[in-house]
C-alpha cells in the first residue's frame, strides 16, 4: 500500500510504501530514479543500520533499526527501516511489523505541518529511539518479576524467562549502538554542512535520544548479566551441597556393610558363640556411624 502526503505548504512530499514485495519497491524506486541496489537491502531483514549518499543523484539513504513490538520466541527483536531523501521527497518503506511508526510519524506531521524534509526525517528518527524505551521498561518490570520468582525457587521456567530477557536486550543494545554510529556519521558527512540550524538541532536531539537509549540498554544488560551470574552460582552451590550430602551418606552407609560383612565370614570370629553377638555388632555399627557423622559435621562446618 502506497501513501502520499504533502506538507510544509505543499512544498515537500512524504511517500510511504507498506510492502514486502520487491517488485513494488523496485517500481517506486524506478519512478524516482533511485539506485535499484537499494531495493535489495530495503527489504533485507538482516541489514545493518548504515548511511549511503549518492552525490550525483543527490539521494540520501538511511537504514535505521526499529523495535519490533511483537515478540519472537518470547523476546523482542529489531528490524531495519528504510528512509530515502531525494530533492523534496521523503520515501519510507515499512512492513507489518514496523508500520506502527508510520502512524506515529503521521501524527507528528499533523502537529508540525511546516517541518522541512530533514526536520521531519530527524524527528522520525527521534520517535524511533523513543519507541524503544517503553519496551525496555517492560523488560525491566519482567526482570523484577522473574527475579522475585527465582528468589523463591530457581525453576527451569524462570531461568528460561531470564534468558529470553537477556536475548532481547542484546538485540536492543546492538541496534541502538548501530543507530548512534549512523547519526554520528551523518554529523560528519558533507550533507551536514547544508543543513539549517533548526535541522542540525533536530539531528542533535535525535542523537542525544539514541545515546540515552544505549546507556539505558547497557544498564539493563548489566543487571541481567549479574542476575544470571548470581543464580548460576546459586545453582552450582546447591549442586555442590547435594553432592556433598550424597558423598557423606554413601560413606556412612558403608560402615554397617563392612561390619556385617566381617562377621559374615566362614571362619572363627569374636562373639560367634555369644547369644547377644548380633546386638553387639549393631551397637558397634551405631557407635562408629555416630562417631564418623560427628567428624564429617565438623569438617563441613569449616
Amino acid at each position: 500500500m502506497r501513501t502520499k502526503i504533502t506538507f510544509n505548504h505543499h512544498q515537500n512530499t512524504w511517500i510511504n510504501l507498506t510492502t514486502e514485495d520487491k517488485d513494488e519497491v523496485r517500481q517506486l524506486y524506478t519512478e524516482y530514479q533511485i539506485d535499484q541496489e537499494v531495493v535489495e537491502y530495503s527489504l533485507d531483514q538482516n541489514e545493518r543500520a548504515h548511511l549511503d549518499y549518492d552525490k550525483s543523484a543527490q539521494t540520501l539513504v538511511l537504514i535505521y533499526n526499529v523495535p519490533n513490538r511483537l515478540k519472537i520466541d518470547n523476546h523482542y527483536e529489531t528490524i531495519p527501516m528504510t528512509f530515502i531523501v531525494k530533492d523534496r521527497t521523503l520515501i519510507t518503506v515499512t512492513n507489518k511489523r514496523n508500520q506502527y511508526l508510520f502512524f506515529e510519524m503521521q501524527n507528528s506531521l499533523e502537529k508540525f505541518p511546516t517541518l522541512t524534509i530533514f526536520e521531519f526525517l530527524f524527528t522520525s528518527l527521534f520517535l524511533i529511539s523513543d519507541a524503544y524505551f517503553p519496551l525496555v521498561e517492560e523488560m525491566n518490570r519482567e526482570r523484577t518479576k522473574v527475579s522475585n520468582k527465582l528468589k523463591e525457587k530457581a525453576t527451569k521456567q524462570n531461568l528460561l524467562a531470564l534468558s529470553d530477557l537477556e536475548t532481547g536486550i542484546v538485540f536492543f543494545i546492538s541496534a541502538s549502538k548501530q543507530n548512534v554510529v549512523l547519526l554520528e556519521q551523518l554529523k560528519a558527512h558533507t550533507i551536514y554542512k547544508q543543513l539549517s540550524d533548526s535541522e542540525k538541532e533536530q539531528l542533535d536531539d535525535a542523537l542525544i535520544e539514541a545515546r540515552q537509549l544505549v546507556e539505558m540498554t547497557k544498564l539493563s544488560s548489566e543487571i541481567l548479566r549479574q542476575l544470571s551470574s548470581t543464580y548460576n552460582n546459586v545453582l552450582n552451590n546447591n549442586l555442590n551441597d547435594t553432592m556433598r550430602i550424597l558423598t557423606v551418606l554413601s560413606v556412612l552407609l558403608t560402615i554397617p556393610t563392612i561390619i556385617s560383612g566381617f562377621f559374615g565370614m566362614n571362619m572363627p570370629l569374636p562373639l560367634e558363640n555369644n547369644t547377644s553377638g548380633w546386638l553387639i555388632t549393631i551397637l558397634i555399627s551405631i557407635v562408629l556411624w555416630l562417631g564418623l557423622s560427628f567428624i564429617f559435621r565438623k569438617l563441613i562446618k569449616r
